[in-house]
């Protein structure tokens, strides 16, 4: 194992900053020393992609990212996922969000009685977004690959333009008119009423209904140069340090809420609890089965390149 720090980089978002407290604190037994740089996950994502092409820029080298499920196709050749550390799970989809109230007949399903009823909802969903301008967090971003495979089905005629804005862009482009919807993550769950802003689709609801697998976010990577020892004394410390945050949740609090952009520390707390759970330890079967399920639904759809069979296969 090199003496030099991992170079780590994930988002200043409460369940990386809780999930990682304990391993770049050096309070996990034998880990490797780390340092973090903060990235929004489209930085993480083009970063990832760069090296995978050979196309690095100077000092961006990288050995553990958070990225996007969605960018996997493209890096996995240089990059192997941890089979532990990122995010997955179920009621914590993406939202698309607008200024208006849903249309008559629409909404998110949660409350329809029947299959039926559901469908219509959804198409009455769809069919408001046609031609329409929406603000992703990343064009690679799992999100917007959630999104793209609901609007295929629910979208007559597809949507407009798509900008990408960092994810605390979002909800005030689409409260002040700057785009007609957008696609949120992580704590804009919870605080997206506070914009005055309307749920018009939950992507996890539509994933989640249409699959029954949980729904797969965030994943962490490292790079495969680094070899199969450094590799799963990697997956250890992670590993190790969610399980230490649990164990003492008190511990991480002011790292968390230090980073985590003036959020309440009520929120935070509930950004926690929903996206760091036992996915987050340990992906296990079918933590496994939903990415490799996404990935091959957005393969058959021509979104992604086709996983070879043993691409996710942790060294």
């Amino acid at each position: 194992m090199t003496e030099q720090p991992l170079r780590l980089a994930y988002s200043p978002c409460p369940n990386d900053t809780f999930t990682f407290h304990a391993w770049v604190h050096g309070l996990v037994p034998d880990a490797p020393p780390a340092e973090v740089t903060f990235a929004d996950i489209d930085v993480t994502n083009g970063i990832a992609e760069r090296a995978a092409n050979g196309t690095s820029r100077p000092g961006e080298t990288l050995d553990v990212l958070k990225v996007s499920y969605a960018v996997l196709p493209w890096v996995l050749e240089e990059y192997a996922l941890l089979p532990c550390g990122g995010a997955l799970g179920r009621g914590c989809g993406p939202l698309v969000l607008t200024r208006e109230a849903p249309p008559a007949g629409a909404g998110t399903g949660a409350d329809t009685a029947t299959a039926t009823e559901a469908a219509t909802e959804a198409g009455a969903a769809g069919a408001s977004l046609r031609g329409r301008t929406i603000a992703v967090p990343s064009e690679r971003s799992t999100a917007y690959l959630l999104f793209r495979l609901w609007a295929a089905a629910e979208v007559p005629g597809g949507v407009g333009e798509i900008v990408v804005l960092p994810f605390h862009e979002i909800m005030p482009a689409v409260r002040d008119g700057k785009v007609d919807a957008g696609l949120v993550i992580h704590e804009a769950r919870f605080t997206y009423q506070d914009y005055g802003l309307h749920c018009l689709a939950d992507m996890g609801e539509h994933w989640e209904a249409t699959t029954g697998l949980p729904i797969p976010l965030g994943a962490i990577i490292a790079r495969r140069s680094l070899g199969t020892p450094a590799l799963r004394a990697i997956a250890a410390a992670a590993r190790t340090s969610v399980r230490m945050a649990w164990d003492d949740t008190e511990a991480s609090r002011p790292y968390v809420l230090a980073h985590a952009q003036e959020m309440d520390p009520k929120v935070a707390d509930q950004h926690i609890g929903l996206y760091v759970n036992e996915f987050t330890a340990d992906l296990g079967e079918s933590g496994y089965a939903a990415v490799r399920g996404l990935l091959t639904r957005a393969a058959a759809e021509g979104l992604v390149p086709p996983l070879g069979p043993d691409a996710l296969r942790f060294p």
